[in-house]
């Protein structure tokens, strides 16, 4: 009985003792809180400065592997391998009338799959992501979040295919900067230039061009997402956008945990890659009934990548 009327007050006074603990917390807490709304102030005065803002952050992610007579599997005797490196970087002038943003994104990736037993398959590593964005806006203060401005954009591959296609949007319009971190840019008038070795698919052709970045740096961790579209007034199939969106965490001096997610809605691509594939299927020269696919035959699905790797800023 002493035993238990023992252990019944220890429990109260263990209880009595965390009360104490989280009253001691809260007003701590609370002080926390306000150094942090302290901070925040000040580096949203730090942000609204003028002067030139630099800095990138990315992702690498990469793995290897050989098997040497694994048998449970169908090809025992293989090397493999991916390599990918991801880079956003940007430089940013802020003056009283004036702003100029340059970004750039550029995502490459190299698989590896060499069957060892097989001398006829490619033992080299091989391009499996290829994207190259850079733009630059600028703008001219109208009021403190809108702005008259002009965008270039330029999108294309870097280790194959370069130019072909290759798109450049160059355009006029406003610029709107509803939060800090946020810009909205609305051009409707804008000319999307095509470059590419197949005029018939790949058209140039005016239309509207509207984009959403967003970029910040909370602690250790930096996200950005950015939205690009273009809208043809001659033809919906002549409409593209791309959605790029990436985060990075640091956990030691600039190196940390990243990911990248990419997506892609682009009618020419698809057709240029669907007749490809049909051409390939049939002899060469085609039979006189062969029919190539079109806009209209064609199932335009959403292209998508991802990656998760280390990461790096500076």
């Amino acid at each position: 009985m002493t035993i238990v009327c023992l252990l019944t007050m220890v429990g109260i006074s263990s209880a009595q003792t965390a009360e104490e603990l989280r009253a001691q917390m809260k007003p701590k807490k609370d002080s926390i809180s306000e150094l942090q709304n302290e901070v925040d102030a000040l580096q949203a005065q730090i942000d609204n400065l003028p002067g030139w803002r630099i800095g990138a952050f990315g992702v690498i992610g990469g793995n290897i592997s050989q098997f040497n007579n694994w048998y449970s599997q169908g090809t025992p005797n293989v090397s493999s391998g991916n390599i990918a490196i991801t880079l956003n970087a940007f430089a940013n002038l802020k003056q009283e009338k004036f702003f100029w943003n340059n970004t750039a994104n550029t995502n490459l990736q190299w698989l590896k799959f060499d069957d060892e037993d097989d001398d006829t398959d490619d033992d080299s590593y091989r391009e499996a992501t290829d994207v190259f964005n850079i733009s630059t806006l600028y703008g001219r203060t109208i009021t403190k979040k809108l702005f008259a401005s002009a965008l270039a954009e330029y999108r294309t591959t870097l280790l194959d295919n370069t130019n072909n296609p290759g798109y450049l949007d160059v355009g006029i319009g406003a610029t709107w900067k509803p939060i800090t971190n946020l810009i909205i840019v609305a051009h409707p008038l804008n000319y999307n230039f095509v470059f590419a070795d197949n005029d018939e698919i790949f058209q140039s052709s005016l239309g509207a061009k509207i984009v959403a970045d967003y970029t910040r740096k909370i602690g250790k961790l930096n996200l950005k997402s950015n939205f690009s579209t273009f809208q043809s007034y001659e033809d919906s199939d002549l409409s593209n956008w791309t959605w790029i969106n990436t985060l990075n965490y640091t956990f030691w001096k600039g190196i940390g945990l990243g990911f990248e997610l990419g997506l892609r809605d682009n009618s020419q691509e698809t057709l240029a890659f669907e007749r490809a594939q049909a051409l390939a299927a049939v002899s060469d020269p085609p039979p006189a009934d062969f029919e190539q696919p079109t806009f209209d035959s064609i199932d335009n699905e959403i292209q998508s990548y991802w990656l998760i790797g280390l990461s790096y800023s500076f």
